[in-house]
Protein backbone atom coordinates (compact mmCIF):
# COMPACT_ATOMS: atom_id res chain seq x y z
CA UNK A 1 0.00 0.00 0.00
CA UNK A 2 2.49 2.53 0.64
CA UNK A 3 4.54 1.62 -2.23
CA UNK A 4 1.11 2.20 -4.54
CA UNK A 5 0.83 5.46 -2.59
CA UNK A 6 4.46 6.47 -3.29
CA UNK A 7 4.08 5.89 -7.19
CA UNK A 8 0.44 8.54 -7.46
CA UNK A 9 2.75 11.21 -5.32
CA UNK A 10 4.96 11.50 -7.93
CA UNK A 11 4.13 14.82 -10.56
CA UNK A 12 3.55 13.77 -13.86
CA UNK A 13 5.24 15.40 -16.63
CA UNK A 14 8.60 14.81 -15.05
CA UNK A 15 9.78 12.72 -17.16
CA UNK A 16 9.69 9.42 -15.32
CA UNK A 17 7.54 6.72 -16.55
CA UNK A 18 6.57 3.65 -14.45
CA UNK A 19 8.34 1.12 -14.72
CA UNK A 20 6.66 -2.75 -15.57
CA UNK A 21 5.43 -4.63 -12.94
CA UNK A 22 8.34 -7.07 -11.72
CA UNK A 23 11.72 -5.04 -13.76
CA UNK A 24 13.41 -2.72 -11.40
CA UNK A 25 13.17 0.89 -12.51
CA UNK A 26 15.73 2.02 -15.14
CA UNK A 27 17.24 -1.46 -15.74
CA UNK A 28 17.67 -1.84 -19.29
CA UNK A 29 17.51 2.06 -20.19
CA UNK A 30 21.23 2.45 -21.07
CA UNK A 31 21.38 -1.23 -22.92
CA UNK A 32 18.41 0.15 -25.04
CA UNK A 33 20.06 3.35 -26.29
CA UNK A 34 23.16 1.39 -27.45
CA UNK A 35 21.08 -1.10 -29.37
CA UNK A 36 19.21 1.42 -31.14
CA UNK A 37 22.58 3.60 -31.93
CA UNK A 38 23.77 -0.07 -33.33
CA UNK A 39 21.05 -0.29 -35.15
CA UNK A 40 21.98 2.49 -36.73
CA UNK A 41 24.95 1.89 -38.16
CA UNK A 42 24.61 -1.52 -39.18
CA UNK A 43 22.93 -2.25 -42.78
CA UNK A 44 19.55 -3.68 -42.94
CA UNK A 45 20.61 -7.49 -44.04
CA UNK A 46 22.46 -7.42 -40.95
CA UNK A 47 20.61 -5.88 -38.28
CA UNK A 48 19.02 -9.14 -36.92
CA UNK A 49 22.33 -11.38 -36.92
CA UNK A 50 24.06 -8.66 -35.05
CA UNK A 51 21.29 -7.28 -32.96
CA UNK A 52 20.00 -10.75 -32.41
CA UNK A 53 23.01 -13.63 -33.23
CA UNK A 54 22.41 -16.82 -33.63
CA UNK A 55 25.04 -19.77 -33.80
CA UNK A 56 24.84 -20.54 -37.35
CA UNK A 57 24.82 -16.25 -38.10
CA UNK A 58 28.07 -16.05 -35.42
CA UNK A 59 29.66 -19.27 -37.55
CA UNK A 60 29.10 -17.38 -40.94
CA UNK A 61 30.29 -14.10 -39.63
CA UNK A 62 33.39 -16.38 -38.61
CA UNK A 63 33.91 -17.97 -42.00
CA UNK A 64 33.76 -14.71 -43.96
CA UNK A 65 36.11 -13.07 -41.48
CA UNK A 66 38.39 -16.34 -41.77
CA UNK A 67 38.29 -15.96 -45.64
CA UNK A 68 39.14 -12.69 -45.12
CA UNK A 69 42.19 -13.36 -43.56
CA UNK A 70 43.41 -15.96 -45.57
CA UNK A 71 42.74 -13.57 -48.89
CA UNK A 72 44.68 -11.24 -47.24
CA UNK A 73 47.45 -13.59 -46.91
CA UNK A 74 47.43 -14.30 -50.33
CA UNK A 75 47.85 -11.12 -51.41
CA UNK A 76 50.83 -10.55 -49.15
CA UNK A 77 52.11 -13.39 -50.32
CA UNK A 78 51.66 -12.82 -53.97
CA UNK A 79 52.87 -8.73 -53.97
CA UNK A 80 56.15 -9.73 -51.73
CA UNK A 81 59.06 -8.93 -53.29
CA UNK A 82 60.32 -11.31 -55.17
CA UNK A 83 64.48 -11.64 -56.06
CA UNK A 84 65.08 -11.90 -59.56
CA UNK A 85 68.96 -13.46 -59.84
CA UNK A 86 70.71 -11.46 -62.12
CA UNK A 87 70.69 -13.06 -66.09
CA UNK A 88 73.54 -15.42 -66.67
CA UNK A 89 75.24 -13.29 -69.23
CA UNK A 90 76.93 -15.79 -72.03
CA UNK A 91 79.88 -14.22 -74.14
CA UNK A 92 79.12 -15.71 -77.71
CA UNK A 93 82.83 -16.47 -78.59
CA UNK A 94 82.64 -15.70 -82.12
CA UNK A 95 83.92 -18.73 -85.00
CA UNK A 96 87.49 -18.95 -85.94
CA UNK A 97 87.44 -17.81 -89.63
CA UNK A 98 88.30 -21.01 -91.63
CA UNK A 99 91.58 -21.40 -92.08
CA UNK A 100 92.41 -20.54 -95.46
CA UNK A 101 93.77 -24.09 -97.60
CA UNK A 102 97.33 -22.72 -98.32
CA UNK A 103 97.32 -22.23 -101.70
CA UNK A 104 99.87 -25.21 -103.12
CA UNK A 105 101.06 -25.03 -106.69
CA UNK A 106 100.39 -28.94 -108.65
CA UNK A 107 104.48 -30.04 -108.57
CA UNK A 108 105.66 -32.55 -111.22
CA UNK A 109 108.59 -34.93 -110.96
CA UNK A 110 110.66 -35.19 -113.66
CA UNK A 111 114.19 -37.42 -114.43
CA UNK A 112 116.37 -35.37 -116.43
CA UNK A 113 119.37 -38.12 -117.54
CA UNK A 114 121.86 -37.34 -119.94
CA UNK A 115 123.81 -34.40 -121.37
CA UNK A 116 122.64 -31.79 -118.41
CA UNK A 117 125.15 -30.08 -115.72
CA UNK A 118 123.01 -32.10 -112.85
CA UNK A 119 121.11 -35.11 -113.94
CA UNK A 120 118.80 -36.29 -111.33
CA UNK A 121 114.49 -35.81 -110.21
CA UNK A 122 113.78 -32.42 -110.48
CA UNK A 123 110.64 -30.94 -109.18
CA UNK A 124 108.49 -28.50 -111.88
CA UNK A 125 105.62 -26.45 -111.41
CA UNK A 126 102.41 -27.83 -113.52
CA UNK A 127 102.62 -26.71 -116.84
CA UNK A 128 106.39 -26.59 -117.28
CA UNK A 129 107.93 -27.72 -120.48
CA UNK A 130 111.32 -29.60 -121.53
CA UNK A 131 113.53 -26.16 -121.00
CA UNK A 132 112.29 -25.77 -117.48
CA UNK A 133 112.89 -29.15 -116.62
CA UNK A 134 116.42 -28.66 -118.49
CA UNK A 135 117.45 -25.27 -116.46
CA UNK A 136 116.32 -27.21 -113.36
CA UNK A 137 118.99 -29.91 -113.87
CA UNK A 138 121.90 -27.17 -114.37
CA UNK A 139 121.16 -27.08 -118.48
CA UNK A 140 122.63 -28.80 -121.11
CA UNK A 141 125.99 -29.78 -121.65
CA UNK A 142 128.47 -28.71 -124.35
CA UNK A 143 127.99 -32.00 -126.50
CA UNK A 144 124.15 -31.82 -125.52
CA UNK A 145 122.02 -32.18 -128.93
CA UNK A 146 119.47 -30.00 -127.98
CA UNK A 147 117.70 -31.45 -131.47
CA UNK A 148 116.74 -34.56 -129.62
CA UNK A 149 114.66 -33.04 -127.67
CA UNK A 150 111.38 -30.48 -127.96
CA UNK A 151 112.40 -28.05 -125.80
CA UNK A 152 108.74 -26.08 -126.16
CA UNK A 153 107.58 -29.98 -125.23
CA UNK A 154 104.79 -29.67 -121.94
CA UNK A 155 106.65 -32.28 -119.59
CA UNK A 156 104.28 -35.17 -117.72
CA UNK A 157 104.59 -36.00 -114.06
CA UNK A 158 107.02 -39.14 -113.67
CA UNK A 159 108.25 -39.27 -117.11
CA UNK A 160 111.69 -39.42 -118.09
CA UNK A 161 113.80 -37.14 -119.72
CA UNK A 162 116.82 -38.00 -121.66
CA UNK A 163 118.76 -35.17 -123.85
CA UNK A 164 121.09 -37.13 -125.88
CA UNK A 165 125.22 -36.16 -126.45
CA UNK A 166 126.31 -35.47 -129.91
CA UNK A 167 125.96 -38.51 -132.04
CA UNK A 168 124.53 -40.93 -129.48
CA UNK A 169 121.69 -42.91 -130.47
CA UNK A 170 118.61 -42.99 -128.35
CA UNK A 171 117.70 -45.88 -126.25
CA UNK A 172 114.73 -48.18 -126.88
CA UNK A 173 111.70 -47.16 -124.96
CA UNK A 174 113.44 -44.04 -122.71
CA UNK A 175 111.98 -40.40 -123.38
CA UNK A 176 114.19 -38.20 -125.21
CA UNK A 177 111.66 -36.34 -127.73
CA UNK A 178 107.96 -35.08 -128.04
CA UNK A 179 105.05 -36.90 -129.67
CA UNK A 180 105.87 -36.80 -133.17
CA UNK A 181 109.31 -35.45 -133.13
CA UNK A 182 110.57 -35.48 -136.54
CA UNK A 183 114.00 -35.89 -135.70
CA UNK A 184 113.86 -39.45 -134.18
CA UNK A 185 110.57 -40.60 -134.77
CA UNK A 186 109.72 -41.26 -131.39
CA UNK A 187 106.17 -40.85 -129.99
CA UNK A 188 105.16 -40.40 -126.65
CA UNK A 189 102.44 -42.49 -125.69
CA UNK A 190 100.94 -39.86 -123.15
CA UNK A 191 100.68 -37.04 -125.57
CA UNK A 192 100.70 -39.11 -129.27
CA UNK A 193 97.28 -38.01 -130.62
CA UNK A 194 95.08 -40.78 -132.57
CA UNK A 195 95.97 -39.32 -135.83
CA UNK A 196 99.93 -39.35 -134.34
CA UNK A 197 99.64 -42.88 -133.34
CA UNK A 198 98.36 -43.99 -136.64
CA UNK A 199 101.77 -43.05 -138.27
CA UNK A 200 102.97 -45.77 -136.30
CA UNK A 201 103.97 -49.09 -138.22
CA UNK A 202 100.81 -51.40 -138.41
CA UNK A 203 98.71 -49.18 -136.08
CA UNK A 204 95.53 -48.31 -137.65
CA UNK A 205 92.32 -46.05 -136.53
CA UNK A 206 90.68 -48.21 -134.55
CA UNK A 207 94.41 -50.01 -132.52
CA UNK A 208 95.11 -46.12 -132.50
CA UNK A 209 91.93 -45.64 -130.45
CA UNK A 210 92.09 -48.11 -128.19
CA UNK A 211 95.76 -47.28 -127.14
CA UNK A 212 93.91 -43.87 -126.33
CA UNK A 213 91.62 -45.43 -124.45
CA UNK A 214 93.78 -47.27 -122.43
CA UNK A 215 95.56 -44.14 -121.37
CA UNK A 216 92.63 -42.73 -120.69
CA UNK A 217 91.07 -45.48 -118.73
CA UNK A 218 94.81 -45.83 -116.26
CA UNK A 219 95.56 -42.65 -116.13
CA UNK A 220 99.05 -42.90 -118.24
CA UNK A 221 101.53 -44.93 -119.53
CA UNK A 222 104.45 -45.77 -116.99
CA UNK A 223 106.38 -47.78 -119.09
CA UNK A 224 106.71 -48.84 -122.89
CA UNK A 225 106.19 -52.51 -122.12
CA UNK A 226 102.25 -51.32 -120.87
CA UNK A 227 101.48 -51.67 -124.55
CA UNK A 228 100.97 -54.85 -124.36
CA UNK A 229 98.11 -54.52 -122.56
CA UNK A 230 95.97 -52.77 -125.09
CA UNK A 231 93.77 -55.49 -127.11
CA UNK A 232 95.01 -56.22 -130.79
CA UNK A 233 99.06 -55.51 -129.76
CA UNK A 234 100.65 -59.26 -129.76
CA UNK A 235 104.24 -59.78 -129.37
CA UNK A 236 105.56 -59.59 -132.73
CA UNK A 237 103.41 -56.09 -133.05
CA UNK A 238 105.39 -55.16 -129.57
CA UNK A 239 108.18 -55.71 -130.56
CA UNK A 240 108.05 -52.97 -134.09
CA UNK A 241 105.88 -50.58 -131.96
CA UNK A 242 109.01 -50.67 -129.20
CA UNK A 243 111.77 -48.47 -130.96
CA UNK A 244 109.02 -45.92 -131.95
CA UNK A 245 107.58 -45.18 -128.71
CA UNK A 246 108.44 -44.03 -125.27
CA UNK A 247 106.66 -42.66 -122.07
Amino acid sequence: MARARLQRTRPAGAGWVPAPPGRPAGAGAVPGAHRAALAERVPVGLRAAVLAPAPRALLGLAFVAGLGVLLGLVFLWLSRPVSTPAPTVRRSIPPAPPVSAVSTVARLVVHVVGAVRRPGLVELATGARVADALAAAGGATRDAELASVNLARPVADGEQLVVLAKGQAPPAGTAGTAAGDPVAGVLDLNTATVEQLQDLPGVGPVLAQRIVDWRTEHGRFSSVDELREVSGIGDRKFADLRSKVRV
